[in-house]
Formats: structure tokens, C-alpha cells, sequence
């Protein structure tokens, strides 16, 4: 071979374009996609967001994309127009009289009383009954950054007998759950939210 002579021009076509191919460099070929960045964790769990509009945001874990066949669902809703204790408190039970409307059977309400460290806030848990499904929902009202929200925690069950296995989840995960949603902090802000698309 004669000096500065490359030796990649003597390699058999055949043999590039497999490494280019294996490579993922081929004309053609598509980068490898990254994946979304989970907006938080609630109880181990990543949740990525699905939806917004207005003040309402869904967020689910992985695998539960289709929003008409998840299982576990956390919902961020911003109220701006709550700027005080008592605005957050007719919103609690706004919120309930909604629930209890849409015929939700209600498993427990409290509210924290407001103490010099922090403002009131106020918890909802309530079942809803559904042809094919039933849904575990657990609200809770606070004020963030001087306007009022509620994050939701939502828990559907499919099935055979799902009367049975909603009672068997209550029973396994209910106070387990209430306690959970009432000392997290993560969640995003409402405000950071506003505007947000998929």
C-alpha cells in the first residue's frame, strides 16, 4: 500500500454501511427519543403530564397515557380568584357539593385549622360509582403563593366485582393515602402551570 493511503477505501461496502446502520448514523435513521421528564413523584410513583386548559392539569404515570383507561391520576387546579382563608373554605365546599352532586359517596371531610406557620386547609375523600369502573378520589384545598388550589389524587378500579376491590383498596391503601396528599409538597405551582400545553 502506498504511503497515506487510507485502508477504509479497501473495506467492503457492505461492511460501512452495517456499521453506519448499526450506529444509527444511516441516512435516514432516526435519533433515538428522549424521554419526558417526569413533572413529580407521589408516593414512589412519576407522574408525567397528559392535559391542561384553563386551571385544570392531569398528570399520570407511565403506561397511562390514554387518559380514558388510567388507573392512578393526579390533578392540579388553580383557583385565582382565592386570595384568603374564607374564599378557600367556599371553595372546599363548592368542591364538595359538586362531588356529592355528581353523586359521590363521601368517606371523610376535615380542615386543618389555620396556625401561625401555615393557612387552612381542607381534605376531601369521596367514592364515585360508575357503570364500569369506580373511582377513590382524594382532594385536598390549600393556599400556594397567596391563591388558592387543590391537588387530587384519583385511584379508578376496573373490573369483575369492582365493589370488592374498591373495599379491599380502601382498606389496604385509604389511610395511607389521605396521609400522603396531606404532607406532600411537590407539587407544581399552579401559577407555573398556567398556559402549559402537551
Amino acid at each position: 500500500m502506498a504511503a497515506g493511503t487510507s485502508s477504509v477505501k479497501h473495506q467492503p461496502i457492505g461492511v460501512l454501511l452495517c456499521l453506519l446502520v448499526a450506529g444509527g448514523l444511516a441516512r435516514g435513521a432516526e435519533p433515538p427519543a428522549r424521554a419526558a421528564k417526569a413533572a413529580f413523584v407521589f408516593r414512589g410513583v412519576e407522574y408525567f403530564h397528559r392535559w391542561s386548559q384553563k386551571e385544570q392539569h392531569e398528570f399520570t404515570p407511565a403506561g397511562q397515557e390514554d387518559l380514558k383507561k388510567w388507573s392512578e391520576m393526579v390533578t392540579v387546579n388553580g383557583y385565582p380568584s382565592v386570595q384568603d382563608g374564607d374564599g378557600l373554605a367556599a371553595t372546599a365546599n363548592s368542591v364538595l357539593a359538586n362531588y356529592q352532586k355528581a353523586g359521590a359517596k363521601v368517606l371523610t371531610t376535615n380542615s386543618i385549622p389555620r396556625t401561625a406557620e401555615r393557612p387552612a386547609e381542607h381534605l376531601i375523600a369521596v367514592v364515585f360509582g360508575q357503570p364500569t369502573f369506580i373511582e377513590v378520589a382524594f382532594a385536598r384545598l390549600k393556599m400556594v403563593d397567596g391563591t388558592g388550589y387543590s391537588v387530587v389524587y384519583s385511584h379508578r378500579i376496573r373490573g369483575e366485582k369492582i365493589g370488592d376491590a374498591a373495599s379491599a383498596w380502601l382498606k389496604a391503601h385509604g389511610a395511607e393515602t389521605e396521609k400522603a396528599i396531606m404532607e406532600w409538597n411537590s407539587t407544581p405551582a399552579p401559577g407555573s402551570l398556567r398556559g402549559k400545553k402537551l
